[in-house]
């Protein structure tokens, strides 16, 4: 071996310090540093090494944060504050105070649904008459492709233009079986306002049925929010879009319309009544706080298209009843329906009772609890909806 060559081997080289370079034969070479105690080998990087398990207890305080800082949001009423400062010094400034309110909401559901309304006209396919009224299947545009559909039924012997029902069936449900043979549940929530004069129109939800997946809806819920909106937004456009076209009817009184709902027909109740001034009169049977009951027990038991951006801080169904306030609304449950039907209403019915109650308006809310189950209750409803839809709601 040349003198001018370094050896790996440091024990021919004692008089050199480790480290240090010295111009060989080859040029300048670098002798790595040899770190006597720290496990390093010459020419190889040195690494810090732990074992993982020892920060497993970091990843679950983690996780704890989390669901503090979760905690903190639910029970932090800021939210609500911040985009909704109401102004009870008339009717009218409250109506005009809630508006950021209601343009709140609307984002949080991806309202209104993107795209825009067809030019083509409504069809109405007449199905049949009765004693009572004529029945039409009507199919009216909503988004391109996109229609809502739904019974439509024109009463006999109305003298002048009708007041308007929608009369919107629940979960798993169909205007055909909240209308024919009995209405199972529902009873008379479509025929009974067609008895007392009223034109209905009773459309179609979007779920399961022969042909369709379980799941059909959470599924399509799903995909709509991949694109920019939600089931709950288009649904509400759909019937809103049916409110515009028969308002327009000339057997119809744009004036004087009302909506009633049983189950998730109530939660459409209540959400478009908020979206929608035109609706002068609500019934809501069988679902109000239902959501409520259940995020307090179990905040992941929601079933999905029932959820949106800041549902149990900002849009809580007692709060979403100040864009329906100061137009009349009746909550109506029954005392043998299931207890988170009935009892987180009975909780939160003070705190929508005082939206109306700050405003004088006190009788125009009512929360009624009647013997029966998850069914309509047609004498509470009637009785409600011909009371205020026959004057001019505030």
């Amino acid at each position: 071996m040349s003198l001018g060559m370094w050896t790996t081997s440091s024990r021919l080289h004692t008089g050199w310090p480790r480290g240090m370079f010295r111009l060989g034969r080859y040029g300048l070479v670098a002798l790595s540093w040899t770190l006597l105690g720290s496990g390093a080998v010459l020419g190889q990087d040195v690494y810090f090494e732990q074992e993982v398990a020892a920060t497993h207890d970091r990843r679950v305080a983690q996780a704890a944060e989390f669901g503090d800082y979760i905690r903190r949001l639910r029970e932090d009423p800021s939210q609500l504050q911040g985009i909704f400062q109401p102004d009870f010094a008339s009717i009218q400034s409250f109506v005009t105070s809630a508006e950021a309110y209601r343009r709140a909401f609307a984002t949080s559901i991806g309202f209104p649904a993107p795209g825009v309304i067809p030019e083509e006209p409504a069809r109405f396919e007449r199905l049949g008459e009765d004693g009572i009224g004529t029945y039409f299947r009507a199919y009216i545009p909503v988004r391109p492709g996109l229609n809502t559909e739904g019974i439509y039924i024109v009463p006999k012997g109305a003298i002048g233009p009708a007041p308007l029902v929608i009369a919107q069936h629940g979960g798993a449900g169909s205007p055909e079986l909240a209308l024919f043979n009995g209405g199972s549940n529902y009873h008379d929530m479509v025929r009974g306002a067609v008895k007392r004069g009223f034109a209905v129109f009773a459309p179609q939800l979007l779920f399961s049925s022969p042909g369709l997946a379980t799941e059909n809806r959470r599924q399509t819920d799903r995909r709509l929010r991949q694109v920019g909106t939600s089931i709950v937004a288009l649904e509400i456009a759909k019937i809103m879009r049916g409110i515009d076209v028969l308002s327009a009817r000339p057997e119809i009184d744009p004036a004087r319309i009302a909506m009633v709902g049983l189950s998730y027909g109530g939660f459409y109740t209540l959400v478009t009544t908020a979206m929608d001034p035109r609706i002068k009169v609500a019934v809501c049977s069988g679902y109000f706080g239902i959501q409520e009951g259940r995020y307090a027990k179990d905040d992941l038991s929601i079933a999905s298209d029932l959820e949106f951006a800041g549902r149990f801080t900002r849009f809580r169904d007692p709060d979403l009843i100040a864009l329906i306030c100061p137009r009349p609304l009746q909550i109506q449950a029954g005392l043998d329906d299931d207890p988170l039907h009935r009892t987180a209403g009975e909780q939160f019915a003070p705190l929508a009772a005082a939206w109306y109650e700050r405003l004088g308006l006190g009788a125009l809310f009512e929360h009624r609890m009647f013997a029966g189950g998850h069914e309509f209750n047609d004498a509470l409803a009637w009785a409600f909806v011909q009371n205020h839809l026959q004057e001019e709601a505030p």
